[in-house]
């Protein structure tokens, strides 16, 4: 069958040159990798400021106290601004440690003394704040040799009974308490004018604080 003369014919469409085609391409590609680009700048720079904000300037400090004349105490404390504690090391002359630790998060304060596979812990007080805050305080000046007070210092001692039969639980204790004690047992002491004549003075630790406080503290068990 003929085709008839003068029928419409449909136009071809029209062809993108393969140059232009390959620009649109590589426009496209570039576009996407520096939106990628600026979201993972930005989303560094954010998690870079979130963890300095988060850092302490000040994490640890430790504060030397020079002995006094004929004194027998080498006692040192540990500022731990993160964790919001102070511990004070006291050493013998035969080369043992006390240690006093000041947790004000969880706000106890524990005993550890030389020698004894057990801790002793009881609740702070308002003097036990002022003291953990004093020593925030010195260790802001970067003093790294503290002088024991002397002159118009105050010598006291102070009594704690040690409570058998009553245990810490581990996970009432704290973090920074678990790990000063580590695995000894843990147990509740508290504050009582002196034992009678009759108990026997478990020991005592001297520990001096930059209120001008000296403090023998002595440990006695309470028979049940």
């Amino acid at each position: 069958m003929e085709e008839q003369a003068g029928a419409p014919t449909t136009p071809s469409p029209e062809r993108v040159p393969p140059t232009e085609s390959k620009a649109r391409i590589f426009w496209v590609i570039l576009s996407v990798i520096l939106v990628c680009g600026l979201v993972c700048i930005t989303v560094a720079a954010a998690l870079s400021l979130t963890q300095t904000s988060l850092k302490p300037l000040v994490q640890v400090v430790r504060l030397n106290f020079q002995n006094q004349p004929g004194s027998q105490m080498n006692q040192s404390a540990i500022i731990n601004k993160s964790k919001d504690t102070v511990t004070y090391c006291v050493t013998s002359p035969s080369n043992q440690t006390s240690m006093v630790l000041f947790d004000r998060k969880n706000s106890y304060v524990c005993y550890k003394p030389m020698g004894q596979r057990s801790c002793y812990l009881r609740m702070m007080d308002a003097w036990d704040r002022e003291t953990v805050q004093m020593s925030f305080n010195l260790s802001e000046h970067r003093v790294d040799q503290v002088p024991f007070p002397s002159g118009r210092t105050q010598y006291y001692r102070e009594f704690l009974e040690i409570v058998p039969g009553r245990p810490v639980r581990l996970e009432e204790a704290g973090e920074a308490i678990r790990a000063l004690c580590e695995q000894a047992p843990i147990y509740w002491v508290k504050r009582k004018e002196g034992p009678p004549k009759q108990r026997l003075i478990y020991l005592c630790i001297d520990i001096c604080f930059p209120s001008n406080i000296c403090v023998s503290i002595c440990f006695y068990y309470l028979p049940e």
